[in-house]
């Protein structure tokens, strides 16, 4: 018997769709792991999030996808625009996630239910994984200093892994922290024993989680630290940098100011080069942008808000977000020859032709690559780059008071977005005005990075000038399904500030498998206006 006995002995239980695979048989027999490289492989087949094509929404190749189609990043395609649609049946199945239903996976016309997310269930298949290695890793021999050194390199990575999986399922599908109510509020189930448990499982609190996910990623800092002699083979596989990375991300949540700056600076001192757009135009999200520290997972921007889309685009206020001199409107925000925003073309150089305006004019993140069909280098979900860095810190510091210091990390940043020399490339506000400057960068920058919607969650509950929004979002209703039918109708629909949906409901069929498991009662949401036309 080799590993691959092992790692299909691991697999064939991680086929069901819900909390049922907690209770599903691993094998206990560790004797086809020799030594730590055997967990090693493991962890890297079954543990990692595959480097995935870019894939269509509704085959869910890819973790989390609709997490883009959640906040006020996106909209519906205008119908009226030429090339606004290539798939109704995709279309089909955005309309849960698109208009914030309480069954993500329904129909438009209610009565028809799709699996609603594979996310659930993978995460919880990777997090069996690190259980897994975890407790088999202690027993794989540790005579040399080379084989302590690689057991801390696979405990480290299960713990990066399994920590960053709680953090995604929690801020998912449980409340935002808040000090003051997360050891009532509801998380996720959390398990990190690899043994079965023939148990109902239940939700444990927002606290239980973040306790769990601080353990983990402390531990796991501290591993690969003591690792270090062990090189990492490319930036698909976790280091301490990632883990501090994550560690700051997870602090500025928990609104833990003093830790999120410390880990931000730790990160800047590591590995704070930032990409210049001003020298390097090309594709943003790649594996050699000096930034990216660490990645997993697919991109599914090509499919989803890149030229080429599907059946959502950026909203015509995201490129408004961006000054003129921001190097980002002109590099990230779709562009085509001379037709850029809603700039007139000649007709030669717009293949489009030049009568587009603004409110029927398409946007696209060209961030990423606008090529569809080949393995992606960079997830648009599951990215930890410097630039990051630099805004957790100035936020922390900013949040604490530490106006100059948070001024000096967001404007270090900016010096590499804006044009040399730009007027209005410095931040100089202050007080309640340089958290919102902050704030506002944040979403320019990490646009398209799955960012938006954690940050517009936690910043309803920020101790420090909490901020809530609306978000309206349209939908179009069609007579058949095909591409080219006009819509019947076009619906509008709104997420409340106040409204459960701003957490996600938890998949049916693991409600469904757990009984007595309370949902974050999301309600069915219809359409507040109707009209032939947006």
């Amino acid at each position: 018997m080799n590993i691959k006995h092992y790692i299909l002995a691991l697999a064939a239980m991680m086929t069901l769709g819900s909390c049922s695979s907690f209770l599903e048989e691993y094998s206990q027999d560790n004797d086809y792991v020799r030594s730590w490289k055997d967990l090693n492989e493991l962890l890297l087949g079954d543990c990692y999030m595959p480097v995935n094509n870019s894939d269509y929404f509704k085959n869910e190749a890819n973790v989390g996808t609709f997490v883009h189609l959640l906040s006020d990043e996106v909209d519906e395609c205008s119908s009226t625009a030429t090339n606004s649609f290539t798939g109704y049946g995709v279309h089909h199945y955005q309309f849960g996630y698109l208009t914030w239903q309480s069954r993500v996976g329904v129909d438009e016309l209610f009565t028809t239910y799709y699996t609603e997310n594979n996310t659930w269930t993978k995460m919880y298949k990777y997090i069996n994984v690190a259980n897994n290695v975890l407790s088999s890793v202690e027993n794989v021999p540790q005579r040399t200093d080379d084989e302590i050194a690689g057991v801390n390199y696979v405990k480290g990575q299960a713990h990066f892994l399994r920590g960053w999986y709680y953090f995604w399922l929690t801020n998912m599908y449980g409340q935002p922290y808040e000090e003051s109510t997360a050891a009532t509020a509801l998380g996720v189930p959390v398990k990190t024993s690899k043994e079965v448990m023939d148990v109902k499982f239940t939700r444990n609190t927002v606290q239980e989680c973040y306790d769990l996910i601080v353990e983990d990623l402390l531990a796991a800092e501290k591993e690969l630290t003591a690792a270090r002699s062990i090189s990492r083979k490319s930036t698909y596989r976790a280091d301490s940098v990632s883990v501090q990375m994550l560690l700051s991300r997870v602090y500025l949540y928990m609104q833990n100011w003093e830790m999120a700056a410390k880990y931000a600076q730790k990160v800047i001192k590591r590995y704070g080069d930032l990409q210049n757009l001003n020298r390097d135009n090309s594709y943003f999200a790649a594996i050699d942008n000096p930034e990216t520290i660490f990645t997993m997972g697919g991109d599914d921007m090509p499919v989803l808000l890149s030229y080429g889309t599907q059946s959502v685009q950026m909203t015509n206020e995201v490129y408004d977000w961006f000054a003129d001199n921001d190097l980002r409107k002109s590099q990230w925000v779709w562009h085509m020859g001379d037709f850029t925003g809603i700039t007139k073309a000649d007709p030669a150089l717009c293949p489009w032709g030049a009568n587009y305006t603004k409110e029927n004019l398409h946007y696209y993140n060209m961030k990423y690559s606008q090529s569809i069909g080949y393995q992606r280098e960079v997830s648009s979900l599951f990215w930890l780059r410097s630039g990051e860095a630099y805004l957790n810190l100035a936020e922390a510091e900013a949040y604490m008071g530490h106006e100059e210091a948070a001024r000096n990390a967001i404007n270090t940043l900016r010096e590499n977005r804006y044009i040399s020399g730009a007027s209005d490339m410095q931040i100089t506000s202050s007080g309640s005005q340089l958290i919102t400057d902050i704030r506002d960068e944040r979403k320019r920058e990490l646009l398209g990075e799955g960012h938006r919607w954690f940050d517009l969650r936690r910043y309803r509950v920020c101790k420090v000038q909490p901020e809530k929004i609306s978000i309206t979002h349209h939908f179009s209703v069609y007579q058949s399904d095909t591409s080219s039918d006009a819509p019947l109708e076009t619906r509008t629909y709104v997420l409340p500030e106040d409204d459960p949906s701003w957490t996600m409901p938890i998949p049916q069929e693991v409600i469904n498998f757990n009984t007595g498991m309370p949902n974050n009662g999301n309600v069915t949401r219809l359409p507040v206006s109707t009209s032939a036309e947006k």
